[in-house]
Formats: C-alpha cells, sequence, structure tokens
C-alpha cells in the first residue's frame, strides 16, 4: 500500500447502535421456501413418530430435517451437492456430541466439546461461505445433544434415524427442480435486473456496489447450474444487458441511455413462471456468451475442481481471516456454558448455542445479532409460557405448536433477526417436552438466564479477541483490484485479445472489485484497526469501474466514447 495514501483519522472505538438494529425489513421474496420446506421436512417424520409413539425421538429426527433450511438460493445442481454436505456434517457433529454424552458425565468436559464443536463448525461455514442460517442450527443440535441421557449402543440407532430423516430433507429441497428446474437463476437474474435499474436511476457508488455485487451473483448462478438449456442462454443474454447498464454509467456517472423501466419489466418477467423475456441483442452478446462458456468448459475440468479445493485450504490456514472469529467462538461459548453451569442453570448448553449465534463478521455486527438475540428471546420466552397449557394438551398438539412456531421463525426472520427469534425460542423449549414434562417457570427462568449470560459473554470475548487481520485483509484486496485492473488493460490494449479472454479480464477485475467493497465494509465495523484508506480505496473503486467500461467497450458491449481518464 502507497505510504502516499491519505488515512482519515477515525476511532478505534466505533458507537455501538441499540434501536437501529430492531428495525423491521421487508420480507425476503422468497421467505416461504425454507419455511414450507422444513415443515414439510419435520411434519412427516414426527408425526410418524407420534403414531409408533416414539416421540423422545424427536431430537434425532429434527437434526435431520433442520438440514432443509440451507441452500434455497442456490441452483439445484449446486443445492443438491451443498445439502449433501451440510447433512454430512450434521452427521459428523452429532457422532461427536453422542459420543461424548455417552461416555462422560462431566459438565465442564462437555461445555470443552461443545465449545470446539461451535467454534469448528463456525470455521467451516464461514470458510465455505454456506450461508443463512449458518452454523447456529449445527450448534443447536449438537450441543443439545451433549446434554442429553444417552447410551454408546443407541448411538449407530440414532445416528441412522438422522440420516434417514437428512435423505428425505434432502428430496423436500430438490423435488421443485421437477417442475420449476431453472427457478433459483431466475430469481437471481431477476435480482441483477433490478440492482442495475436502481443503479441506472442514481448512479451513486452505493448502487454500483449493489449491482456489480447481484451481476456477479448471477452470473455464478447461472455458471453452478450446470450445462446451459434455451432458458439459461435467455437468462445469460439478460445478465448482459443488466451488466451493460452498470459499465455505461461507470464511463461518466451517468445513466448512458439504460431504461430502468425496461430493466424492471424484464425482472418481473423473469421472476415468473411464464416464457424468460428474449430483449434484443445487446451489442456484443455472441462474443460475450462464448466467452461464458468457456469459463464454464474450465469450471468442469479437474483442475479447476482442484484449485478450489485449494482456495477452501488457504482459506483455513495460517492467517485466514475466518480464524478470529473461531477463536471468538471457542473462547465465547466456552465462557458461557461454565458461567451458566456454575450458576446452577440445568442447561447450559442454551448459553453456548446463544454465544455462538452472537458472531458475526465483525463487532459492530456482532453488537447488533447480541441485541437482536436478547430481544428476541426474552420475548420468546413469555410466548412459550403462554402456549404451554395449549401444548400439553395432547402429544399431537405439541407436535403441532412446534410445527407452526417452526414455519413462523422462517417466515419472521427475514423481517429482522429478533423477531425470527421471538418464534425460535418457544420452538426450542417446547422440544424439551418430547422428552417428558418439565416445569415450566424453571424452563423460562432458565432460557432467560441463558440468553443474558451467553450474550455478555459471547461480546464479551469479541472485545477481548481482537480481528487485526481485518485491515491487512482490505489491503490484500486493494492488491487483488490492482493487479486484476492491470491485466484488464493490458487485455484491452492487446488487439489479439479475444472474446474469452476480454470476458475472463473483466470477470476477474467485477468480483475483485465486490471482493474490495465487502472488505472494506467489515473492517469499517471492527475494533482496534488501523484507519482505513477512504480515499485510496475510492480512487481504486473509480478507476476499476472505468476499466471495467473499457473492456465492455472493446467487448463490443457498450458504444459511448471514452471519457476523459478512461482506458
Amino acid at each position: 500500500m502507497s505510504d502516499t495514501a491519505v488515512r482519515p483519522r477515525k476511532p478505534s472505538v466505533h458507537k455501538l447502535p441499540v434501536t437501529g438494529v430492531l428495525r423491521l425489513r421487508s420480507p425476503a421474496e422468497t421467505w416461504y421456501k425454507p419455511a414450507l420446506s422444513v415443515v414439510v421436512a419435520s411434519a412427516v417424520p414426527n408425526l410418524l413418530l407420534y403414531s409408533l409413539d416414539r416421540l423422545d425421538l424427536v431430537m434425532y429426527t429434527m437434526a435431520g430435517s433442520l438440514c432443509a433450511l440451507y441452500g434455497h438460493n442456490l441452483p439445484y445442481a449446486r443445492r443438491a451437492h451443498t445439502v449433501l454436505r451440510v447433512i454430512l456434517g450434521m452427521a459428523a457433529g452429532l457422532t461427536v456430541a453422542l459420543v461424548a454424552a455417552s461416555l462422560t458425565d462431566s459438565t465442564a468436559v462437555l461445555i470443552a466439546v461443545g465449545a470446539l464443536l461451535a467454534a469448528v463448525q463456525k470455521t467451516f461455514c464461514d470458510a465455505s461461505r454456506l450461508g443463512p442460517p449458518g452454523n447456529v442450527i449445527f450448534a443447536f443440535v449438537t450441543s443439545a445433544a451433549l446434554f442429553a441421557p444417552q447410551e454408546l449402543g443407541q448411538v449407530p440407532g440414532h445416528l441412522v434415524l438422522m440420516l434417514t430423516v437428512g435423505a428425505f430433507s434432502w428430496l423436500v429441497t430438490a423435488a421443485p427442480a421437477l417442475w420449476h428446474r431453472e427457478g433459483p437463476e431466475r430469481l437471481a437474474t431477476a435480482r441483477a435486473l433490478d440492482a442495475a435499474a436502481a443503479h441506472a436511476e442514481d448512479p451513486g457508488a452505493r448502487n454500483r456496489h449493489a449491482a456489480a455485487a447481484a451481476v456477479q451473483a448471477a452470473w455464478q448462478s447461472l455458471l453452478a447450474a450446470g450445462r446451459p438449456t434455451p432458458v439459461r442462454q435467455e437468462l445469460e443474454r439478460l445478465v448482459v444487458h443488466a451488466e451493460r447498464a452498470l459499465a455505461t454509467s461507470a464511463l461518466d456517472g451517468r445513466a448512458g441511455g439504460a431504461d430502468p423501466q425496461e430493466l424492471r419489466g424484464w425482472a418481473v418477467r423473469t421472476r415468473g413462471r411464464g416464457p424468460v423475456p428474449c430483449p434484443p441483442p445487446a451489442p456484443g452478446t455472441v462474443e460475450q456468451l462464448f466467452g461464458i462458456d468457456a469459463e464454464r468448459a474450465g469450471q468442469r475440468m479437474r483442475r479447476g475442481r482442484r484449485e478450489a479445493r485449494r482456495r477452501l485450504l488457504r482459506t483455513l490456514g495460517p492467517g485466514s481471516p475466518v480464524l478470529p472469529t473461531a477463536v471468538r467462538t471457542l473462547v465465547g461459548c466456552a465462557l458461557a456454558g461454565c458461567v451458566s453451569s456454575a450458576l446452577g442453570v440445568g442447561h447450559p448448553y442454551w448459553a453456548i448455542v446463544t454465544a455462538a449465534s452472537v458472531y458475526q463478521p465483525n463487532l459492530s455486527l456482532s453488537w447488533g445479532r447480541a441485541v437482536q438475540r436478547t430481544v428476541g428471546n426474552l420475548l420468546g420466552v413469555l410466548v412459550f409460557a403462554a402456549v404451554i397449557p395449549l401444548a400439553r394438551v395432547s402429544p399431537l398438539v405439541l407436535v403441532l405448536c412446534v410445527l407452526c412456531f417452526n414455519f413462523a421463525a422462517e417466515a419472521l426472520i427475514t423481517r429482522n433477526y429478533w423477531l425470527g427469534s421471538v418464534a425460535v425460542t418457544p420452538m426450542a423449549l417446547l422440544i424439551l417436552e418430547f422428552g417428558g414434562f418439565q416445569p415450566a417457570g424453571e424452563l423460562v427462568a432458565d432460557r432467560a438466564l441463558d440468553t443474558l449470560v451467553g450474550v455478555a459473554l459471547g461480546i464479551l470475548a469479541a472485545v477481548a479477541v481482537t480481528n487485526r487481520r481485518a485491515s491487512g485483509l482490505v489491503e490484500r484486496a486493494l492488491a487483488a483490484v490492482r493487479d486484476a485492473r492491470e491485466r484488464a488493460e493490458r487485455t484491452v490494449a492487446d488487439p489479439a485479445s479475444g472474446a474469452p479472454a476480454l470476458e475472463a479480464a473483466r470477470r476477474r477485475l467485477t468480483a475483485s472489485l465486490v471482493e474490495l467493497r465487502d472488505a472494506s465494509d467489515v473492517a469499517s465495523g471492527e475494533w482496534w484497526q488501523r484507519a482505513l484508506p477512504e480515499e485510496e480505496l475510492l480512487t481504486a473503486e473509480q478507476a476499476g469501474h472505468r476499466t471495467l467500461a473499457a473492456t465492455a467497450r472493446r467487448q463490443g458491449l457498450i458504444t459511448l466514447p471514452p471519457a476523459n481518464g478512461a482506458v
């Protein structure tokens, strides 16, 4: 990084908001997909156990059915692999937890195992970018299993039960491919068109980053979907139009003729189940799509798969940006479990799960999640106190109550995490009822106390375990942008550069710019950091987008004359 870069003075300790983190958002447009999936994946095995009078086994079926929450934004080919890995990861964590529970009664040992499992789960979820609900579901299942009565001879049967229901969850998540094969790709493309329309109306820095990220996500979705179909090829042409709108306005900060209403109209039709819009081809579309086909072929090569594995190992190696969060998780969960046990709480794993749920990419976001978790859990125990008389009417009513709260949790959590927690908390408490009735007042008190302990110790660990690598990550992202920009400039200047080379250079620069903004967002919310080089970041982004525009112009995507200072 240049020594002459202007480094504005910024406080090393940021203000932590309270009320703003509780503000409700619009619900996610696909909230019903995980909600319905987890209800179906839970209802069938739970009702079967009810008919067999074996509701004491619900904890193990729930471990498998909760796997249906993952992968709903992914193309079905990628979703199948992702959910399979989730099921295997859940089985591995559950195996460790059940074996540990069967071999020792030491609360200290079980807490240590629970904290270690939570840290490992957090690390792999962050490194693989698994997406929501992330590591929290893993921590919830394995921590509860650690403190469930268990004998070593029962472990294989319980694992078979979990894997069987996990296989059913896999079928539930993959089933929509039978009638809406390109649904996730269509949704990703529609989001890219909407983001490009917003940028065309207001080509500011924030909208530009949002549009670049949405276009990048659409390309990733289409590339991960497998071999191109006629529908996917039409979607690729639509993403080219979204990218063209983004590149055109990057020339001089104006919309450059892109029609936001036309882009939004295409987005609406793309989201539907009817035919995909077929707009007039954007200039250079054939050449760009040829480059996309070359990239798709390269990803299918064994060498590309080996490189993906090497990237994952580098993410987990020394100097990894995910390791500070993993250490925070380990320390915070261990402290929360120990303090909860010392206070005489009968369910210390609740404190472990609460601490594990707090950790986000930086301290400011972790603080916001802590506030949300506290408010949601405390309101949730009141909901449980109101519902428990009804749930104890009969086992069937109990099963139906759990299913209702399961659906409500997924329906509400996209509005705000605390609102979803209001439904998650009574659901988790009602699951205990399958193993036998417990005093409701004791459950309410224990859960409230564990929430406060888990949040307090989780934040304390986040403050104590500093993440000084965040600034270094920004520096590496800046270097990556410079390198990608220089490569793109050389490719543009070379008359012999063909469509695949131009497409690869532009895609590499786009990805590096998205990573740079994400890295700066993470570092800006972390305490004890060097001041971010805001002017250098802005200069790098502006220069990168000018180079992107020049590359798109060379490909024929845009035909405007170059702005002053463009490549």
